[in-house]
């Protein structure tokens, strides 16, 4: 346990160079291209984090000061995801679910049960998330660790679900994203979609970055839109013109630098999926395996920042007039790129569609939030979070969009009803 939980605490850019180095000396590659590969993926990583970092400590000021200016008073304080990988981590079936998530993807791929083999050992927190609010309900750790192993089921299947639309879109070969808090949604987000093309009218509308760009020339390319999104945040924020410049073209170096990290990141990633393909068609002829891998890489679509800066002033609105809402989006506003890879690879870059299915989105992740608001704060106290100054309640977007973890632990608090 310790000697895990220290090499989980090294990070997301540190575990998994080891962890691609592992795996490409396992499928037959030199230690120099295996570590290369790791390495290469590594930075891409730091330099995704950095990017979206930035993204960050821009956008959440400018929020907060939304908040203020427009008198938002909401008692749930959104901490952030740090509050539900902290829940995940301070239960003591982590490592138990780490080998029980492990030997399942080794027997599902072994049986053809699923085409992921997912390398994001990091993100194997989102497993455990389930396994340890089920565990705080029912008090029995075997419930947590087989909750822990179905939600690694059921989200191996969506990604195999939806890998053909992530390679496609983001040009991602061999690639698929067991995210939870992503690929979650994807059912939904294609569902919906294909409710779009049937209204009238509705279908004709596209608005995608071929199109912003061909319409209205240098003002559609992502630099560009940054630029005018985080001019339009600013204002929105009641920021003097000096703070709403430097907002806007921080945003612009973000859509600016954010893909190029991601093609560094690639850079790494396609030498060992194709040497995964050439082992797996040697070894196991007619096999086909996609390298599960963290969302993060999908980040760098100028449609999904686009899509999540124009989200930001949208989602304080709805927190703002829902009924029953009692969570204030604050620290997670700068995860909202995750959130909205799926509005955007459903409807195939269609920024118009991206925001209507964000939107409906953003309405169901801020009402499992609040609903989660009560679990979360008595686990989060009891695990010595740090809460903010003056929060006596806390929850996050991330613990919202949480959906497979979220449906099954409110299956067991039915089951918990009725027995």
């Amino acid at each position: 346990m310790a000697a895990l939980n220290y090499v989980l605490n090294l990070g997301s850019s540190v575990v998994m160079p080891l962890i691609i180095t592992i795996l490409g000396l396992i499928l037959g590659q030199k230690l120099s291209k295996a570590f290369r590969s790791g390495m290469t993926i590594g930075i891409g990583f730091i330099g995704i984090n950095l990017v979206i970092g930035l993204m960050g400590d821009f956008v959440s000021p400018a929020a907060q000061a939304m908040v203020k200016r427009f008198g938002l008073n909401l008692s749930v304080v959104d901490v952030g995801w740090p509050v539900s990988s902290s829940i995940a981590f301070a239960t003591k079936i982590v490592p138990f679910v780490f080998i029980v998530c492990f030997v399942l993807n080794i027997i599902m791929l072994a049986t053809n049960f699923t085409k992921t083999l997912n390398v994001d050992i990091w993100n194997y927190w989102h497993f455990i998330l389930t396994g340890s609010l089920v565990q705080f309900l029912t008090g029995s750790m075997i419930a947590g660790i087989v909750a822990a192993g179905i939600t690694f089921i059921i989200i191996m299947k969506m990604a195999d679900y939806s890998a053909p639309r992530v390679q496609e879109y983001f040009g991602l070969p061999g690639v698929s994203l067991p995210h939870t808090e992503t690929v979650s949604w994807a059912p939904l987000c294609i569902l919906l979609d294909k409710v779009y093309d049937k209204i009238p009218g509705f279908n004709k509308v596209h608005f995608d970055g071929d199109t912003i760009q061909k319409r209205f020339g240098i003002i559609g390319e992502p630099m560009m839109l940054g630029l005018i999104l985080g001019a339009g945040i600013g204002a929105l924020a009641g920021y003097e013109v000096n703070a709403i410049i430097t907002l806007a073209v921080n945003m612009a170096a973000v859509m600016f630098i954010l893909p190029r990290m991601v093609k560094i990141l690639m850079e790494g990633l396609m030498p060992l999926s194709e040497d995964a393909k050439k082992f797996m068609a040697k070894k196991f002829p007619g096999k086909e395996v996609n390298i599960g891998m963290d969302a993060a890489i999908a980040t760098g679509s100028p449609m999904v920042i686009s899509a999540a800066l124009i989200m930001v002033p949208i989602t304080l609105v709805l927190a703002f007039v829902l009924p029953g809402n009692k969570l204030l989006p604050l620290v997670d506003l700068a995860t909202l790129p995750f959130f909205m890879i799926w509005p955007v690879v459903a409807s195939k870059g269609n920024l118009f569609r991206s925001l209507i299915t964000g939107t409906l989105m953003m309405i169901a992740i801020l009402y499992i939030g609040t609903n989660l608001a009560p679990t979360v704060t008595q686990i989060a106290h009891s695990t010595g979070f740090a809460f903010p100054k003056g929060a006596t309640a806390v929850s996050s977007l991330d613990a919202g969009a949480h959906l497979v973890p979220y449906v099954l632990y409110k299956i067991s608090e039915f089951i918990q009803m009725i027995f």
